[in-house]
């Protein structure tokens, strides 16, 4: 068939079309049908779909990272034990308020056991408060030989409570060296003390909430 014969068709009469002509029409009305098909419904749902799709990347992601956790529970407590322990360790080298004098002492006595002499033996005022624990710093000036001064920063680091030495400095003299630091120690707050220093921090986020 030709153009012209496609233009004598009566659109009227689809029935009495020769083949082609009604295969082409078919196949028209079945691209067009598929279009608005695609245009008015498929094109939101393919979209809906594509979403349900990442939806379930994510919770497989998640239901995953969720099974390792739940594999990995008995490590995790284990681990969780290991660093109760080892914080109740360190808790115990901290020394409470009744204690603190007798740490004093006991830093003081580490100098004069080496034969040091104390010109300043100085705590602050008032301690640095942490979360869970006390900072005291105390300034101390000690003179004495090399030898000594060495033995009794030794014998601070040994001391059973934890004291840490801190901006060390040695000087000649004429008295011999002259040693400037200051020695921290710490003590654990009792519950008392915890609550006072959470509370604060409860009250500021009840006055941001407000």
């Amino acid at each position: 068939m030709n153009l012209e014969d496609f233009r004598k068709l009566n659109p009227k009469d689809v029935g009495s079309w020769p083949m082609a002509p009604k295969l082409l029409a078919l196949c028209a009305l079945f691209v067009s049908i598929l279009f608005v098909g695609y245009w008015l419904d498929w094109q939101n749902q393919l979209s809906e779909l594509d979403t349900a799709k990442q939806k379930e990347v994510q919770l497989r992601d998640v239901f995953l990272g969720k099974k390792k956790q739940a594999i990995n529970l008995d490590t995790y407590r284990r681990q969780l034990a290991d660093l109760e322990l080892a914080f109740g360790a360190l808790i115990k080298q901290l020394p409470n308020k009744a204690e603190m004098d007798a740490l004093l002492t006991d830093v003081n006595q580490a100098g004069l056991g080496r034969g040091l002499e104390f010109e300043l033996f100085k705590p602050a005022e008032k301690e640095i408060l942490s979360e869970f624990y006390a900072e005291l710093p105390i300034s101390i000036r000690v003179t004495g030989n090399y030898h000594d001064l060495g033995a009794f920063a030794s014998d601070v680091s040994r001391l059973p409570r934890i004291v840490t030495l801190n901006d060390v400095n040695i000087t000649s003299g004429p008295a011999g060296l002259s040693m400037t630091a200051v020695a921290k120690t710490y003590r654990y707050l009792d519950e008392n003390e915890v609550a006072a220093q959470k509370k604060p921090a409860k009250d500021k986020g009840k006055e941001a909430k407000k």
